[in-house]
């Protein structure tokens, strides 16, 4: 009993890593949409009506930076509602 309990703390750390990790979202890169010729950021940028949207198409929406042989981020038509 008493080993039980000496294990306890580091049981709880590793627990609390595991919660940590299995809860917490991917972090994504930047981000930058193609609009006419202009490369715009839009990281952290929630898609939307005031902000820009990835119309359904099979073509790149975003990138992971402002080139066009950088990966693709987001898929669809990118459309650019900020100013």
């Amino acid at each position: 009993m008493d080993k039980l309990r000496k294990l306890l703390p580091v049981l709880a750390l590793v627990l609390g890593a595991g919660f940590a990790m299995a809860f917490s979202g991917p972090q994504s890169g930047p981000e930058y949409g193609l609009d006419g010729s202009v490369w715009r950021n839009v990281t952290g940028l929630i898609p939307g009506p005031t902000t820009y949207e990835c119309n359904e198409a099979e073509e790149v929406c975003t990138r992971t930076a402002p080139n066009g042989s950088a990966p693709m981020e987001k898929e669809g038509i990118f459309v650019y509602h900020g100013n």
